[in-house]
């Protein structure tokens, strides 16, 4: 699904861009008329109305964001305003708690990851996700190796759900998701974040 942003101002959007279907989320966006910039040094921040995590391997990219420093530059521009989107391996990264790790993550929102809680990559698959916040239609999503939010703090909105599995939240300007909408050309849910990012913090 294609077609220009609604969203009345300019915006620019980051990816950030150490691994994981990071050509595919600027392409989504670049598809609904805004503006996506590689990210993956802290500069590239700059002037950023949101950020979006890939998919990809979260250990790894948690350990190049402690690397590079790269953490706590994001917790610091969320902090002043800057939105942030996470998908499959971003909503690990976004987390506070993830179960049975202690591994490195940006602990933005007050959520609980599952990994891998949807089987290993030969079980990945494609299904509809009804999210009436996003819209009336089903968004299509894909699921690889995909997490599920376990608990949700106060203050979270649980936005999806499949299989009774907490799969799209949301608090304030911070969006998970434990699918992909990216790889099969759904816009819908990057036009809401775009629409998030783009208003008044």
């Amino acid at each position: 699904m294609t077609g220009s942003c609604t969203t009345a101002k300019p915006t620019r959007i980051g990816v950030l861009a150490y691994q994981g279907d990071v050509r595919e989320h600027m392409a989504t966006l670049e598809a609904i008329g805004v503006e996506a910039v590689r990210a993956n040094k802290a500069e590239h921040l700059e002037g950023l109305a949101g950020l979006i995590i890939p998919g990809g391997e979260s250990t790894t990219m948690g350990k190049l964001l402690t690397v590079f420093g790269l953490d706590e530059e994001i917790r610091a521009r969320h902090r002043q305003g800057m939105a942030v989107f996470g998908t499959c391996a971003g909503l690990i990264l976004m987390a506070k708690r993830i179960e049975n790790s202690e591994q490195a993550r940006l602990g933005l929102m007050d959520i609980t990851a599952a990994r891998n809680a949807f089987g290993r990559q030969i079980q990945s698959f494609e299904t509809d996700i009804d999210a009436p916040a996003i819209g009336p239609e089903p968004m299509r999503g894909v699921f690889i190796r995909a997490p599920y939010i376990s608990d949700v703090g106060e203050g979270v909105e649980v936005l999806a759900r499949f299989n009774d599995r907490i799969v799209l939240a949301r608090q304030g300007r911070l969006l998970a998701a434990a699918f992909h909408p990216e790889l099969i050309g759904e816009t819908r849910l990057h036009r809401y974040f775009v629409d998030i990012a783009a208003s008044a913090p």
